[in-house]
């Protein structure tokens, strides 16, 4: 048991976090800025990847019925479990707010995804793909509303999601399934090119965001609103998870997937809406650093135990 994790880390972390690692150093002493980078991603790599893995995958209507089907069911509960943990410790909404972030929302694109394909392999990214364009459209909506309840929007939440241009590659990929179209050989090489990419640069991002992330939060409430989040992220939502995948009867490699995928540390994304609606930031950029670093060590043993 011991050597397979010893092994997986080797495999799996150390290889994800070299361009992470790079990110953290460019920020530091060449003052990266990751705002150009970030709109590479979202309207180009991220695209190209989904576009490329989907057109691709491996996947079946069962596969994808209990992918969505998961995501609903881990979603409310996982809404459920902090709403009530800030309930029961009496908490003020904004770190409600804050704590629904944490627990909700994982960071399963731009570290998931690379993780998934170094652990479980195209089969596993394909199946994974799914997952992460569900997660994209449950963060613009779901994830806005819980930033800024008194500020929710549903008409700006749909917006922000056909905004994106991961939602046209899904709907382009599933046309050209359903109707058995293909691409020239040349535009499909060029879209495999971009989509490999994608790993690299945004685990860069990732490093550099990381480095950025405010790590102080001093009043004692605030201590505790983080030591929540931390436990409801890194134990409680892979407790859920097991639980409901159990309940839909989802075996194999898409067990394997789904259960990685939502076990991941916070999303980066929190930040964003934290900072964006006031929702405790600190608290939540705090959860991002030291969930990320944690799932260092963690990932691997869950990974070892669902192969």
């Amino acid at each position: 048991m011991i050597d397979s994790v010893i092994s997986t880390l080797f495999q799996v972390s150390v290889p994800l976090s070299i361009p992470a690692i790079a990110g953290i150093i460019l920020v530091r002493f060449k003052n990266l800025k990751t705002t150009d980078l970030l709109t590479l991603v979202l309207y180009f790599l991220s695209p190209c990847m989904i576009f490329n893995s989907l057109i691709n995958a491996r996947i079946s209507l069962d596969d994808l019925y209990k992918t969505v089907l998961f995501c609903i069911i881990n979603l409310i509960l996982l809404w459920g479990a902090s709403t009530i943990s800030g309930k029961i410790l009496k908490l003020p909404a904004p770190q409600v707010a804050g704590l629904t972030l944490i627990a909700t929302l994982t960071n399963c694109a731009n570290y998931g995804l690379p993780l998934v394909l170094l652990a479980f392999g195209q089969l596993g990214l394909e199946k994974a793909t799914v997952f992460v364009v569900i997660q994209i459209i449950i963060g613009n909506t779901f994830g806005v509303y819980f930033a800024a309840r008194s500020n929710f929007s549903l008409k700006d939440a749909v917006k922000s999601v056909f905004s994106l241009p991961a939602i046209y590659a899904v709907l382009f990929a599933v046309l050209f399934r359903a109707l058995n179209l293909s691409l020239p050989d040349s535009i499909t090489n060029g879209i495999a090119m971009a989509a490999n990419s994608y790993s690299p640069v945004v685990l860069t991002i990732l490093g550099a965001q990381m480095a950025s992330v405010d790590n102080s939060t001093s009043e004692q409430e605030c201590q505790k609103t983080f030591y929540v989040g931390m436990v409801l992220r890194l134990f409680f939502a892979p407790i859920i998870a097991l639980l409901v995948l159990y309940v839909l009867n989802v075996k194999g490699i898409l067990f394997s997937v789904l259960f990685i995928l939502s076990s991941m540390p916070v999303a980066v994304n929190s930040g964003i809406f934290a900072e964006k609606f006031n929702a405790s930031p600190k608290i939540v950029s705090k959860c991002i650093l030291w969930s990320t670093l944690f799932s260092l060590v963690y990932l691997p043993i869950l990974i070892v135990l669902v192969k």
